[in-house]
């Protein structure tokens, strides 16, 4: 079984300790059967429940038999020179723990509370009266096209600062490069029409998903923060424009926005769809000073295996 013999080979390349626990297995199995009382002196709880977890070992008449024992022990031999070291490489590839800290868990719970302002005016009026207490001097200081123009600079730096630090763009391409070689791989055993190859790439494929799933979560733990940061701020702009009711009032200064290519606008005016100036004249500015800051502190984004 070609998929036996793939699993035991990344065991083996994954742990090194794992090689003495098949052979041990191999060599006490009686029949083709072993029970953990047979192995327990030799292996440890957590590779044995290892071997199960594979498929290596299966389900018995007295206890646990090895689901193919000439695959298990073809496993254990070096690769093939086709399609063997090829694979070897692709599983080498360490793309990492993905797994969020108890701080990243509570961040995102925070922000889908947060989230209830932009519907809920009593939990926007809340938000923006805190948030005032911060900003509030800074729209006295400065007109309010000025102040949206400080707030995306904030915003940029630190998402560009929380994204760098939080994503591992080394890792992220690591999984792009491995993702790349199966592809070729599994394109070449097509044109050589090895079907026992394709079986092997296809496993492999299978197991890479899992890599993926921690790659999106990768990807999605800055965005986390960076919303936790961003929404309060975008909730006293909603506040402070007067956004969110007919009944809503302004809580600064409001004068004419002059928009690129567009012109005099009102601060609410449905500009882009139902996009409203504010919106745009903050997106406007975001995408600046973000490309700015990048280019300044030389931060690029790009996933790189380098």
């Amino acid at each position: 079984m070609a998929r036996i013999e793939s699993k035991v080979r990344e065991l083996v390349g994954s742990d090194a300790d794992m090689r003495d626990a098949v052979e041990t297995v191999l060599e006490r199995a009686d029949d083709g059967e072993v029970a953990w009382a047979d192995v327990r002196d030799e292996l440890t709880s957590g590779q044995w429940g290892r071997l199960i977890e594979k498929g290596i070992l299966v389900d018995g008449d007295e206890g646990f038999k090895l689901a193919d024992a000439d695959a298990t022990r073809a496993g254990l031999e070096a690769p093939d020179e086709d399609s063997g070291s090829a694979s070897a490489t692709s599983t080498s590839v360490d793309t990492g723990d993905s797994s969020w800290s108890k701080y990243d868990k509570g961040a995102a719970v925070v922000t889908v509370g947060l989230f209830l302002g932009y519907s809920v005016s009593e939990v926007r009026d809340v938000i923006g009266g805190v948030m005032d207490v911060f900003l509030g001097p800074l729209a006295t200081m400065l007109p309010f096209y000025a102040v949206v123009m400080v707030l995306a600079l904030a915003t940029g730096l630190y998402s560009t600062l929380l994204q760098a630090n939080l994503m591992d763009m080394e890792k992220m391409g690591k999984y792009q490069e491995r993702m790349k070689e199966i592809q070729k791989r599994q394109k070449d055993a097509k044109e050589r029409g090895d079907d026992a190859a394709l079986e092997k790439i296809q496993e492999e494929q299978m197991e890479a998903m899992g890599d993926q799933m921690g790659m999106f979560k990768e990807q999605f733990r800055p965005m986390v923060w960076i919303m936790f940061l961003t929404i309060p701020v975008f909730l006293w702009m909603y506040w402070a424009i007067g956004v969110g009711g007919a009944n809503a009032q302004p809580h600064v200064t409001l004068e004419p926005l002059v928009l690129p290519m567009i012109g005099t606008v009102a601060w609410k005016d449905a500009v882009l769809g139902p996009m409203q100036a504010w919106i745009i004249w903050y997106f406007l500015c975001s995408m600046g000073f973000t490309q700015i800051i990048r280019k300044g502190l030389n931060i690029d984004m790009t996933p790189s295996s380098a």
